[in-house]
């Protein structure tokens, strides 16, 4: 930290030359108030250098620019080159081409600190008047025109200066009145209409940003009826403010329609289009572009013209088009037409030309599709290694089938095969590749909803609703418990608006098997290495025994007889033991963990994403999902009276089914703070209540805390549940609490830097766990949250980033109550998380 302190303090003035100052702040003060605003301190022509106010005020890139040398072919030139015996010496040594190249590469490292770095940014007072005029200019645009801008700069004896920038605003101007003086009388007629949602309100304060935003709605109202030949240029505002005591009296203008030809200009006023004739090209592309039409099919009001033999039904591509025969002409209906069919992702670049009809006031419309190959071929192939095996090889093919039923339908089928070397093998013969695994997966994606009634009342087609139907299959060979996975899904997905997509899953069937509940241990050796401590504490074995025995078929036989041994009470302990409890825990959690699980299950997903592209930082995503399972299954099998097992639960197939309800809330914000800093937080809560036919949550359905996405202190699963110390390999629960704050910053270049800080944890709650120091018994749990908080680095490659992250155990809930504040803050005790991309 001190030597951070002495470079800022001595060298940022490095290469500031005597009679010059070095910007160190920036100050706007609005009516002797500091401003903020990060609109208002962007005017700003001279900012300081990158971090001057950032991350410890250490501004890292004018460093690394003040480390170049400015005159570097001068001191090359003064100390080696005009030395003729160094420079034969070093030829001699080196020879002249590698000496050259010697010489050229100081230059090139000292260009590239230039390049990497920032030079100093120098106080010029014509830049500062330039600020001025730009603060004038600002406030004026928001209404007040008799602004006063000056500005005060301070210079030490240091090379350095801050400057302050003085706005008084004095009175603002607000709107009176507002004239309409419109030439075209067929926009006249519509003005009563179109002027009840104006943005320009009497007794408002003026904002020339409003003025803007009211062109832009009137245009996009007009060419949303019928005026094809509309623009924003037609629209003009003109004010007054003469003697008018600080109020605006505004004239809204709106021109007729210029014509503009080779060698001549008319003006007629504007007239409103129909739509007459609707033509689909259906296969227009560069291949075939000498070939006459020898296919035309009428549908409807449209006709589709093909080339070749047409490959889609008519109604799979009139569905996607809202351009309808006699409706006025629409900006919307273009607009929403491009969108459905891009999303049909059946064909590339959809092109829709307007051609006027010359007798009337008509349009026909031409929609060009270039459709994309039917058949298209993936492959890929992964060489991986892990803690359960040496080595291990995968292929995944895949082959996706478009327009396979004519529908614009998408058929994807895909499989995997992999096969490895263990690192323990349960089979004591000498087959090398002991692990495999095989599946294969069939998706089917339909443009429209797949229902046996007509659904374009509740949810039209112009929000792109769409079809899923999936069916999948796994299963393993010496990989933890071996599972056999069966899945079936049918879901529907819609977007109501540009920033809404609503997913409802109305059937989602899992059946998951475990062929190997005997290799339990050897999968969760944490919990088995308990058992062995307590055996042995006990003198249930000797010291140097094992609950294992690898001569047997299931070599952890031992281990499951000690448990049946001490809850049977053939043992020491008694149920108040500790110990007892433990290994109650563990055959709980082994119980829960091994049984095989049929879901049936239906959900709703709500997503609300306000980011307008990939480059917005300031824009936030709410996400909401409800879920319930076993709601059907359960009232069948009260309705035809099925039987129940000992346990007193329902089974299909000899499986005992889940029942439960799940709900997840996750919000995201960003903040962009300007010269590329980004805050951003998340807030996380999700909650599994089993009921019914069950008393815990599915693995699968269940929470876990920890990873590089989540607490970042933490390694995935291996924090809580609560304020329990548990050693399990795979902690999870059914309540979880998560919150995340992030301040990311520019370090130069593509480098990206971040401090962070993490908050949250997980519990039982209202399920068959009876841990109190896992469970979450009222507010007061609360306390169990854990913290951490570290930094990271960020390299941005443009179509992904990748992330190093280091975080900090700050607040521990499995520590002693007084001794959980930074006990295991170190870096040796630091977890360090790799990632693709932001964690959120």
């Amino acid at each position: 930290m001190v030597f951070v302190v002495l470079l800022n303090s001595c060298n940022v003035v490095k290469r500031v030359k005597a009679d010059e100052h070095l910007i160190t702040k920036n100050t706007i003060m609005v009516d002797d108030k500091v401003n903020k605003e990060e609109r208002v301190n962007n005017l700003i022509i001279q900012k300081t250098n990158l971090g001057m106010k950032g991350l410890l005020g250490f501004p890292l890139r004018l460093h690394v620019y003040n480390l170049a040398r400015p005159n570097i072919d001068s001191i090359l030139e003064a100390k080696v080159l005009s030395d003729s015996s160094k420079v034969r010496w070093k030829t001699k040594l080196l020879s002249k081409k590698q000496f050259d190249r010697e010489i050229q590469s100081r230059r090139n490292f000292n260009s590239w600190l230039k390049r990497t770095g920032e030079a100093p940014t120098i106080l010029d007072e014509d830049k500062t008047n330039k600020t001025v005029n730009r603060l004038r200019k600002y406030f004026y645009t928001k209404g007040w025109f008799d602004n006063e801008v000056l500005y005060e700069i301070q210079k030490d004896s240091n090379k350095r200066a801050q400057v302050i920038y003085k706005v008084t605003k004095n009175k603002p101007y607000t709107l009176d009145s507002l004239k309409p003086i419109i030439s075209s009388p067929a926009i006249d007629a519509l003005y009563d209409n179109f002027s009840k949602a104006t943005l320009l309100q009497k007794g408002e304060q003026y904002d020339e940003q409003n003025f803007e935003n009211e062109r832009e709605r009137i245009n996009t109202y007009l060419r949303n009826h019928g005026f094809y030949y509309f623009g924003q240029d037609y629209i003009r505002f003109v004010t007054d403010t003469i003697g008018t005591n600080h109020k605006v009296n505004t004239e809204l203008i709106i021109a007729d329609r210029v014509i503009r030809t080779d060698d001549s200009t008319s003006v007629e006023p504007f007239k409103v289009y129909k739509i007459g004739d609707v033509n689909i090209f259906t296969d227009d592309n560069f291949e075939n572009q000498s070939k006459t039409i020898s296919d035309t099919t009428k549908y409807k009001d449209y006709t589709l013209y093909s080339k070749d033999k047409l490959r889609f039904k008519p109604k799979a591509l009139t569905d996607a088009v809202f351009i309808n025969k006699g409706d006025i002409y629409s900006d919307l209906a273009r607009s929403r037409t491009s969108r459905y069919l891009n999303d049909l992702q059946m064909f590339r670049y959809p092109r829709i030309s307007y051609i006027e009809n010359p007798n009337d006031t008509t349009l026909t419309a031409n929609i060009y599709l270039e459709p994309k190959k039917k058949y298209a071929l993936g492959l890929d192939f992964d060489v991986s290694q892990s803690n359960i095996q040496t080595i291990g090889f995968s292929v995944t093919p895949g082959l996706k089938i478009r327009n396979i039923f004519r529908g614009a339908e998408t058929l994807e089928l895909s499989g995997i095969a992999s096969i490895g070397a263990s690192e323990d093998g349960n089979d004591n013969d000498e087959t090398f590749f002991d692990i495999n695994e095989f599946g294969g997966n069939i998706r089917l994606t339909i443009p429209r909803l797949f229902t046996p009634f007509n659904t374009d009342s509740i949810i039209p087609k112009y929000m792109s609703p769409g079809t899923a139907i999936n069916l999948s299959i796994t299963g393993q060979q010496n990989i933890g418990l071996d599972k056999q996975t069966l899945s079936g899904l049918l879901s529907y997905n819609w977007s109501p608006s540009r920033t809404v997509t609503n997913v409802l899953e109305l059937f989602n069937v899992q059946f998951v098997k475990n062929l190997n509940t005997n290799n339990y241990f050897g999968v969760y050796s944490n919990s088995f290495n308990r058992l062995d401590d307590i055996a042995r504490n006990i003198d249930y074995i000797d010291e140097d025994e094992t609950l294992r025995d690898d001569t047997l078929n299931n070599r952890f036989a031992p281990a499951d007889q000690f448990i049946d041994d001490v809850l049977t009470g053939n043992t020491s302990l008694s149920p108040g033991d500790d110990d007892f409890i433990a290994v109650n825990n563990i055959e709980e959690r082994k119980e829960r963990l091994t049984e095989n699980n049929l879901i049936f299950s239906s959900s709703f997903d709500y997503i609300k994403d306000r980011r307008t592209n990939i480059f917005d930082n300031s824009f936030s995503i709410f996400k909401w999902r409800v879920e319930l399972a076993g709601n059907l299954l359960s009232n069948l099998s009260e309705i035809f009276g099925a039987p129940k097992n000992e346990d007193g639960n329902f089974e299909v197939f000899d499986v005992v089914f889940s029942q439960y309800f799940k709900t997840e809330i996750d919000y995201i914000k960003y903040f962009d703070l300007g010269q590329k800093n980004v805050f951003a937080f998340r807030t996380y809560a999700g909650i599994a209540i089993p009921y019914g036919n069950s008393n815990s949550i599915p693995f699968a359905e269940s929470f876990f805390a920890g990873g590089p996405n989540d607490n970042r202190a933490w390694t995935a699963y291996n924090l809580g549940p609560g304020s329990s110390e548990t050693t399990n390999e795979f902690n999870e629960a059914n309540f979880k609490i998560h919150l995340s704050a992030e301040q990311r910053f520019g370090l130069f270049g593509d480098l990206r830097g971040a401090l962070f800080i993490d908050a949250g944890n997980i519990w039982n709650v209202l399920d068959n766990v009876e841990d109190d120091r896992a469970t979450f018994t009222s507010f007061n749990s609360l306390k169990d949250i854990a913290v951490g908080s570290g930094f990271g680095l960020r390299y941005d490659f443009n179509f992904f980033v990748l992330r190093f992250d280091t975080g900090f155990k700050t607040y521990e809930p499995s520590q002693a109550e007084g001794s959980r504040w930074l006990r295991n803050y170190n870096f040796r005790n630091a977890v360090y998380n790799i990632g693709i991309n932001y964690p959120f």
